[in-house]
Formats: C-alpha cells, sequence, structure tokens
C-alpha cells in the first residue's frame, strides 16, 4: 500500500489536485482525519491544500491573517522539525487553547496534530500536517515511522511543488521551464528524452553515453545515479533518490533528485519516465541545519543530527556524546550516512556538507 501511496505522492508534484486524494491516503496509513502541506517563501503569499473536509476552512486561511497569528504555525516554522513530531509537546496548554486555527478546528471535532518541515535548497519552505480526531489521544510511534518513511516522497515532491507553484506542470517543455532548476526527463533505460538550457549548460557534470543514455563524472555519483534509474525501471524504491555529485574548481557541490514519472506525470512529460532535477548547495563555512541535512539526503532526524555534529569537527566519539548514542551507534548510522550521500570517509562527508572545497 505504502509504495502505491509513494508513487501518489510524486504524482502530486505535477498535478496538485490530486494532493487531497494523496492526503487522504496518507490519513488512512496513519490513523488521522485530516492534512495539508503548506508553501512558504519570501514575498509571496502562502499556498496550501488540503483534505476535502478541510478545503472551506484552509481558503478561509489562505485569504485572512489567520496563519498569522497561529502560535502554532509560527512554532513549527521557526522549529522545522526533521522528522514527524507530536505538535502539542511544543505548545503550552493555553496556547493549544487560544490558538485561533485550533479554536475552529477543534470545533469541527479534530485534536492532536503532528507535522514536519522541510526547508527546500531554493529557499522554499514545505509543512506537512496531519491530524486526528478529538479524543482519538496523540500519535504514537507506529504513526510517526509510517510517516516518517514517506517522508523522503513529501521532500522531493514539495521540491518540484515549490517550484511550479503549486500549479499544474501543462506539458514537458513548460514544466521543465517554469520549475527553475536544470532538470531532464529519462526514459525507463536511463535514455535522455528532453532536458532544459539549465540542464544542457551542465556539460562538465553530465556525459553523454551510448543509445542516447547519460552518466556523472563524479563515479560516486554516477554509481548511485545508475543504481536509481535501474530501481525505477523495475517500480522498486531505491536506497538512494537524492545523490550528492563533489565540488569541483568551477562549482559547488550538487544534489541530484530522482523522480518516478507516475500515472499522469507520465502523460504530462509525453511518456518520460523520470524526472531528474538538481539543486546547489552553497559553498558556506557555515554548518548546515540537521533539518537541511534531511532534505538534502534523506538522512533520518539521528543520522542528520550526528552527521551536522561531525561538520562541526567534532570526532565520532564526540558527536556520538553529543547525541546521547553509543560510538557502536554512531558507527552503524556512519555507515547509513555515507551509502546516503555517496561518500567514503568522515574528511570526504564534512567537504562536501560545508561545500567549502572539493574532496576526492
Amino acid at each position: 500500500m505504502l509504495d502505491d501511496l509513494t508513487d501518489k505522492i510524486y504524482e502530486a508534484a505535477f498535478v496538485p489536485d490530486l494532493w487531497p486524494e494523496v492526503l487522504d491516503g496518507i490519513n488512512r496509513a496513519s490513523a488521522s482525519v485530516g492534512g495539508a502541506v503548506f508553501l512558504f517563501a519570501d514575498e509571496q503569499p502562502v499556498r496550501g491544500r488540503t483534505v476535502p473536509l478541510l478545503q472551506d476552512l484552509l481558503n478561509e486561511f489562505l485569504l485572512g491573517d489567520t496563519l498569522q497569528f497561529s502560535t502554532a504555525v509560527s512554532r513549527m516554522c521557526a522549529v522545522q522539525p526533521a522528522s514527524f513530531v507530536d505538535v502539542e509537546s511544543f505548545l503550552t496548554a493555553e496556547e493549544i487553547e487560544n490558538d485561533p486555527i485550533r479554536v475552529r478546528l477543534r470545533a469541527l471535532g479534530i485534536g492532536a496534530h503532528t507535522c514536519t518541515a522541510i526547508p527546500m535548497p531554493s529557499g522554499e519552505l514545505a509543512i506537512f500536517v496531519f491530524q486526528r480526531r478529538l479524543g482519538e489521544g496523540r500519535y504514537d510511534a507506529g504513526s510517526f515511522d509510517i510517516l516518517d518513511g514517506l517522508r523522503p516522497a513529501m521532500a522531493r515532491a514539495s521540491l518540484i511543488a515549490a517550484r511550479l507553484g503549486l500549479e499544474r506542470a501543462k506539458g514537458t517543455v513548460a514544466a521543465m521551464t517554469a520549475m527553475g532548476l536544470p532538470a531532464a526527463i529519462l526514459s525507463s533505460r536511463g535514455h535522455v528524452l528532453a532536458a532544459n538550457l539549465l540542464f544542457e549548460s551542465m556539460g562538465s557534470i553530465f556525459l553523454p553515453v551510448a543509445f542516447g543514455g547519460m552518466a556523472i563524472v563524479d563515479a560516486d555519483a554516477n554509481r548511485l545515479f545508475q543504481q536509481a534509474v535501474v530501481a525505477a525501471r523495475g517500480a522498486a524504491e531505491p536506497s538512494v533518490r537524492s545523490i550528492p555529485v563533489s565540488a569541483a574548481a568551477d562549482r559547488s557541490p550538487l544534489i541530484l533528485h530522482v523522480l518516478p514519472l507516475r500515472r499522469s506525470a507520465h502523460e504530462i512529460f509525453s511518456g518520460a519516465d523520470i524526472l531528474v532535477a538538481a539543486t546547489a548547495v552553497n559553498a558556506s563555512s557555515m554548518v548546515p541545519s540537521p533539518t537541511l541535512l534531511a532534505g538534502l539526503f534523506d538522512l533520518t532526524p539521528a543520522e542528520a543530527r550526528l552527521a551536522s555534529a561531525l561538520s562541526q569537527g567534532r570526532t565520532l566519539a564526540e558527536a556520538a556524546a553529543s547525541a546521547n548514542i553509543t560510538v557502536k551507534t554512531g558507527r552503524t548510522y556512519l555507515e547509513r550516512i555515507f551509502a546516503k550521500t555517496g561518500t567514503r570517509q568522515q574528511s570526504q562527508l564534512v567537504a562536501l556538507l560545508k561545500g567549502t572545497e572539493p574532496f576526492r
């Protein structure tokens, strides 16, 4: 069931009218009744989609200033939880009682909330929120596991939805242009069918191969990329769909996001099966936040915290202690981080995360 739901999440990235159906599907999987996705961006109005039950209320919120005066919304935007969390634990009883959104939702019989925030490298912030009926209690660990399992697909779908402005993609060329990201569409065999000008200008990164295929100059990134293409061909979920490409003398590191094109999205892109979109990691000496790392590389919250600590120059033992885990557990997390980021050594990982220098 979750594989089918994942496909629908990716489809909704290009056909936003499907978000209500997708959110209802996530509701059924997580024992929720309400759900919504919000997109926040500087100097733009808040955009959102929700389930049919809450559509009229969402329209009212988006047209008015209720969201601006909601303590829960501002708190979650500030905290930016890198996994789904119990929203009530971040609010006082008085804040829950008086929050204008909570007041309206309680009138509809809605109680406990969970949400996650997904910061985009391009600057937008996506927030997914789900709710349970009054009297059904808070979310349990099993529900959090289901939601966090779907979160990587939500993150990649949000990247595209934010770029398209929650508007329906109307065709291959128009969609790739509107995204404002280097993008190409591929067949199930990895043959390049079309690419936008931003993608075509990145010839130092992408190499044409026999029979119209594509490879990445960076060997580690290419290995992960080819695995993702093969997995998409078999309709399987690969271990990595967000692939780091190391820095070079003339550019910062990049992240390639590999999205399957299913159902309606398959038709929008003229029968293509895979979309590849690139986002830049800006060179900086600043330590990346765990939330951004989770969004870029599909790291779990625990893995993201450890990676962030390591990027501060801490040893593995020091990073593990700061995360209240054993060194043995830290090594296990580190191996998973290496696999997801295409790195093999801690020095490579730190160079990639801070984006300050090439790594070999």
